[in-house]
């Protein structure tokens, strides 16, 4: 897997409190470090190379999804929203399924944090992409997005309006109404639905890229017609 020959950097849950505390990954040997990062498995649930949970497990990885909201600063509006964890042998095509419903053509957001020398991430937009020419790029992109933790996509349709994220810790995150199609996709998916789960991004974790991911990212923005370089 590479991790250690890979750049890595600890994350924490958004609006995370200072106080929080040390980092589970802090006093750790090489050895220690290396074991931790080569679990690819946590009893069914088998991780992408993107990430891994914290050293101490604050949060073990799973299948499921919940249902959550958010708050649209601008318009002081709430968006229902579905949050989803699927195991890696099935989470590639649950994704293809899930931006099925948002219609013939759609705009795509590709998201990149590969530049180190800045904070937050980059955010790269395409609009009126054909459904079919936007899945056949993505399949020849799958490892990218399956395991590098410094890219993310969404696709969206304005015109409906809803949102499909595949972010860079490879969790499925749905926003709009209905959301009826898309728990339908989960159910298919065999994703069970738990409105108390917790996901990796909650706890403190680390992200895992390459060079050669920075690469293949500025293929596909290339492929999608977007300009500009991060």
């Amino acid at each position: 897997m590479g991790f250690l020959k890979r750049f890595f950097k600890n994350v924490f849950h958004d609006g995370a409190p200072e106080t929080q505390g040390t980092s589970s990954f802090e006093h750790l040997s090489e050895e220690e470090l290396e074991a931790h990062l080569g679990v690819g498995r946590y009893g069914s649930f088998r991780l992408t190379d993107a990430v891994r949970p914290s050293y101490d497990l604050q949060v073990v990885p799973k299948t499921g999804f919940r249902h959550d909201t958010y708050l649209d600063e601008e318009s002081q509006s709430t968006v229902p929203v579905l949050m989803a964890a699927a195991s890696r042998d099935a989470l590639f095509e649950l994704f293809m399924d899930l931006i099925e419903p948002l219609g013939s053509e759609v705009d795509v957001v590709l998201e990149t944090s590969h530049n180190r020398d800045s904070t937050g991430h980059v955010d790269m937009y395409r609009e009126h992409i054909d459904m079919p020419v936007l899945k056949s790029i993505l399949y020849d992109y799958e490892d990218l997005l399956l395991n590098d933790g410094c890219t993310g996509i969404a696709i969206l349709n304005p015109a409906v309006p809803q949102e499909v994220q595949f972010d860079e810790h490879k969790l499925l995150i749905v926003y709009g109404s209905p959301l009826e199609n898309y728990e339908h996709a989960l159910d298919a998916h065999e994703v069970p639905c738990d409105d108390q789960m917790k996901f990796i991004t909650e706890a403190e974790h680390v992200h895992s890229s390459s060079d050669q991911f920075a690469q293949q990212f500025d293929e596909l923005r290339l492929r999608l017609g977007m300009d500009g370089m991060f």
